[in-house]
């Protein structure tokens, strides 16, 4: 949709999936440096041994639901509704909960 101005305007809750047959990413902004992600889960997790390595900072929004992220050194964070996180780069992570439909969205900074 457009505004007055021209400018794309979108609705985050806008055609959910509802995330029953996986976790659904959805890119919402691509720049160059800069990607913003909205993400639906349902009940999934990262599968057992592997790891979230990213090369880029990551800034997470739990919009709803609820969520655990777990990190190598075996510290986790219990995410729930409006809690936001950054995690660095390279920080190795993973998610060990999430409840049926949650939203994310999720800012990956290039640069930093």
């Amino acid at each position: 949709m457009k505004s007055g101005m021209g400018l794309e305007i979108g609705n985050l809750f806008s055609k959910l999936p509802d995330g029953k047959s996986g976790e659904v990413i959805e890119t919402l902004l691509h720049q160059p440096g800069l990607t913003i992600e909205r993400i639906t889960s349902n009940g999934q997790v990262t599968p057992e041994g592997d790891w979230y390595d990213q090369d880029n900072d990551e800034w997470v929004l739990l919009v709803e639901g609820n969520g655990v992220i777990f990190y190598e050194d075996e510290s986790e964070d219990t995410l729930i509704k409006g809690d936001y996180l950054l995690i660095p780069k390279h920080k190795k992570h993973r998610v060990i909960h999430t409840d049926a439909n949650t939203l994310w969205l999720a800012i990956h900074i290039a640069g930093t």
